[in-house]
């Protein structure tokens, strides 16, 4: 059973077969919309809630 769940960087919904899965050394699971969602967080380290395009920086900004 598929289910659809949402970028662990911009909040965006991710259709199920689409997208990537990143597994940390920890065992947390991300699920990344993008490889421009997983470079900002895992590489580059950015706040999703800086950014205009993320919608988490919607979400604060109301």
């Amino acid at each position: 059973m598929f289910r659809a769940v949402s970028c662990a960087f911009c909040g965006k919904s991710v259709a199920p077969g689409t997208g990537l899965m990143y597994v940390k050394s920890d065992g947390t699971i991300l699920h990344f919309c993008s490889s421009k969602c997983r470079k900002n967080m895992i590489k580059l380290r950015r706040d999703p809630t800086k950014l205009k395009w993320c919608k988490k920086t919607r979400k604060v900004y109301r």
